[in-house]
């Protein structure tokens, strides 16, 4: 046990520096970014889930947030909206990188998910359209809805987002080490590797968690060759932040977040076991 702790503790400090790293140049991008996307979006209805699965794959603090606000609001479409939350990468852009994992697998994982967001948000206005309704102007939601990440500074923000993520990581290395060390690696790699039908709906459920630790987790266990690509892809598609949170709490059609949130649900699942099944 002591060992697990200890293992856990020191691969997490080696992390930090690159993790600092990354969410300087993420905080960065975002800082000269600011309310750009929100305004792309709102003016673009007809290609909206283009930009929006473009937008969304782009890492930055509350921008699935930002959407559900604008959807609220009557100012984006639903397949726009579902477009960033599929495309949204969250925290597993990071904790790649930090982990130093092959450039071209992180390309791919980020591009498969803006494309099928881009997809599925197309296919989604295709079917469904929404009463339009009087909105309020662009920039009222933006003063709204801004990321609090600026409000701290650049550098600040990013050692809060580092010592935060970092303490996920760590307490995502002691859980799988404390499950590893119970049930047995090998016995755990084959259940998790197996392909089992169910795993798929597990990580698409995690994914749905409105905390950065599902999509750590999730990452985590992929890095550490526990999960199958498709079960990864189940969870980061359906990880999008906040995002549904404020979604629930700002739209009061019930039944229209209900639809979104289980298209959400389906999408990553059947979109992993899509995937595990061609590689």
């Amino acid at each position: 046990m002591l060992d697990i702790i200890i293992d856990s503790v020191l691969d997490t400090l080696k992390i930090l520096p690159y993790l600092l790293i990354t969410f300087l140049l993420l905080e960065y991008m975002e800082h000269k970014l600011g309310n750009k996307s929100t305004k792309i979006l709102s003016k673009n209805k007809k290609v909206g889930p283009l930009f929006g699965g473009i937008l969304g794959g782009i890492p930055q603090c509350g921008f699935s947030v930002a959407a559900s606000r604008l959807f609220s609001s009557r100012v984006i479409t639903i397949g726009t909206l579902i477009s960033v939350y599929l495309a949204t990468s969250d925290e597993m852009l990071p904790i790649m990188i930090s982990e130093k994992t092959d450039p071209i697998l992180v390309i791919k994982i980020i591009g498969f998910k803006i494309l099928i967001g881009i997809i599925i948000g197309f296919i989604i206005d295709l079917i469904y359209k929404r009463k339009e309704e009087k909105v309020n102007e662009i920039k009222d939601i933006c003063e709204e809805e801004h990321c609090s990440c600026n409000e701290k500074g650049i550098i600040i923000s990013s050692i809060t987002h580092t010592l935060k993520i970092g303490l996920f990581i760590l307490i995502a290395n002691l859980l799988i080490g404390f499950i590893i060390n119970i049930v047995g690696e090998e016995k755990l790699g084959n259940i998790l590797l197996e392909k089992n039908i169910l795993t798929y709906f597990l990580s698409s459920l995690v994914g749905l968690i409105p905390n950065c630790a599902s999509s750590v987790v999730i990452t985590e266990l992929y890095l550490s060759g526990l999960i199958t690509t498709g079960t990864l892809m189940s969870g980061l598609l359906t990880g999008s932040g906040l995002g549904i949170l404020l979604l629930f709490r700002t739209n009061k059609n019930i039944k229209e977040n209900i639809l979104i949130l289980s298209i959400i649900y389906l999408v990553g699942v059947i979109v992993g076991m899509i995937i595990d099944l061609i590689i």
